[in-house]
């Protein structure tokens, strides 16, 4: 799973609550998979350069050009009677941060502690030893360790190296020095734990979280809501809705308090399970639970109630959006995706023609909005203009466009075409993250449902695969849509309720209706 872009609110309280500033407890403690019907990136909390305040330090540096020295962004501040201050120092570095500008990041810090236009402190050399991991690698890091002031040796930057070493992908030093630390009698940060936990997640590897979080305990290291917030993701993540209770569970049972995140992980995860009514007991939890205007969580609340078909609340989401003071062209793209799904093309449409005039659209994404949203509608004809004009603006088509566009294809009774467009988008470099993400899978799902409907089962079964390898097929839903493929095509499986119970979903009185049915095709 990918590392976050940058720091989640609960963090920050967190970092305050513990007494610990490590700039590298702040980049990986939760990750938060968040999906479009066109992208699918890691994104809670993103930081926006336009926000930044025109003349600050952090500004001139951020605007420096390539090649040009950063420190004449400290002499042009220095020149107009400003001192070098903690405080401005601090924040530069976390907007470097944030935009990945870590080669400045390290630029500022050597010049800190060589130039001292302050007395150096433990962030300092905490930010120091980030940066020169992140751009040298983790034997800099190491080297760099030892030359700190011994008073300045303790937890944080120990934390700091772990962390730096997980980042990496060294697994097995950071475990070496999580011992070091224990000998030392030096507290380990749960955050720490959190990005253990994160690296543990892939199917191959979930074994091994049961015995971090056994370790955590060991180590007297308070679970904190970040961490069943992992937790709550990567059942969700499986389509693992009893495993997402459970861990919700046992979040109440440890009497930690949940949070606008946690809610929006369950709100999501039921909304895709089509458990709708709970669903929307979450979706009040995350309104009553939210804090000010935070524009990822009002992201996510368009994609909610575009699920639930409350198109008032979604208009009143967009208001809200509309009113910050800088809207995302990706708050555009899920809202537009949101009045498509409940049908509402025509809204779908004013948005599309507020984004592309108020907006650059310098993104396939941005194409892939509008496209998905004729395309589910069967609107073949607009979604192919808009095709073209995509090619025609220098946006190169994904495979996520060409499942869109096959999609589109089969509502308008296009089956070859439909083929041939599926083909091509079978063609292109797709990350796993993206056949995984709920939208590629709804999408996929969509196509397995008219060839059910028509009784194509070579290729109902042929996209069924993909929903299985992604676990999708767990939903009672997905499975009876291949059991209505069987009937149609009137064949005969004598394992497929079998095959349904040991893949993970549950038959319902849908099911067994299905298999009865199948049932008069045996020979």
């Amino acid at each position: 799973m990918q590392v976050i872009k940058a720091l989640f609110r609960e963090r920050r309280i967190f970092q305050q609550r513990f007494t610990i500033s490590s700039p590298f407890l702040t980049q990986t403690s939760q990750s938060f998979l968040f999906c479009t019907e066109t992208s699918c990136d890691v994104n809670l909390e993103e930081t926006n350069p336009e926000l930044e305040e025109p003349n600050s330090l952090s500004w001139r540096v951020e605007r420096l050009s390539k090649g040009e020295p950063f420190f004449s962004a400290f002499q042009s501040w220095m020149g107009e009677g400003f001192p070098i201050q903690r405080g401005d120092i601090f924040h530069a570095i976390n907007r470097l941060r944030k935009l990945k500008m870590n080669k400045r990041a390290l630029e500022v810090m050597e010049w800190v502690i060589r130039e001292r236009p302050y007395r150096p402190k433990e962030l300092d050399y905490s930010y120091l030893l980030e940066f020169t991991t992140k751009l040298h690698g983790v034997t800099q890091g190491e080297t760099l360790f030892p030359r700190v002031p011994p008073e300045f040796q303790n937890d944080l930057l120990y934390n700091n190296l772990v962390m730096a070493c997980l980042d990496k992908g060294k697994i097995r030093l950071s475990l070496a020095y999580m011992k070091k630390m224990r000998e030392l009698g030096h507290p380990i940060s749960p955050l720490v734990f959190n990005r253990l936990i994160i690296l543990h997640s892939s199917p191959g590897r979930r074994k091994a979280i049961p015995r971090i979080l056994t370790q955590m305990k060991a180590d007297k290291v308070s679970p904190h809501v970040s961490t069943y917030n992992i937790l709550l993701k990567i059942e969700a993540d499986q389509h693992n809705i009893e495993g997402l209770a459970k861990v919700f569970g046992e979040m109440k049972r440890a009497n930690i308090e949940p949070n606008e995140i946690t809610y929006c992980i369950l709100a999501t995860a039921h909304a895709v399970a089509r458990l709708y009514a709970v669903s929307e007991a979450y979706v009040e939890a995350i309104e009553k639970s939210k804090t000010g205007n935070n524009w990822s969580t009002l992201d996510v609340l368009l994609i909610l109630y575009g699920y639930l078909g409350k198109e008032k609340e979604l208009e009143r989401i967009w208001g809200v959006v509309k009113e910050l003071p800088h809207v995302r062209y990706k708050s555009y793209v899920l809202a537009i995706e949101a009045f498509g799904r409940i049908g509402k093309v025509n809204r779908a449409e004013e948005l599309w023609i507020e984004m592309r005039s108020t907006k650059q659209l310098k993104s396939s994404e941005q194409f892939n909005s509008i496209i998905s949203v004729y395309c589910r509608h069967g609107f073949i004809d607009k979604a192919s203009e808009l095709f073209k004009e995509m090619e025609g603006n220098g946006c190169k088509p994904n495979a996520i466009t060409y499942r869109h566009l096959a999609l589109g294809c089969l509502k308008g009774g296009l089956v070859e075409e439909a083929l041939k467009t599926l083909d091509v988008g079978m063609d292109q470099i797709t990350s796993t993250i993206v056949r995984r993400s709920t939208p590629w899978l709804e999408t996929t799902l969509l196509m397995v449902e008219i060839f059910a409907d028509t009784g194509d089962l070579e290729n109902a079964k042929k996209l069924f695969l993909e929903l299985k390898e992604a676990r999708y097929s767990r939903y009672t839903f997905v499975y009876n849509t291949l059991l209505r493929a069987y009937v149609k095509a009137k064949v005969y499986d004598p394992d497929l309720l079998k095959k349904m119970i040991l893949g993970g979903a549950r038959p319902d009185a849908e099911t067994y209706s299905l298999i009865k049915l199948a049932e008069q095709f045996r020979t």
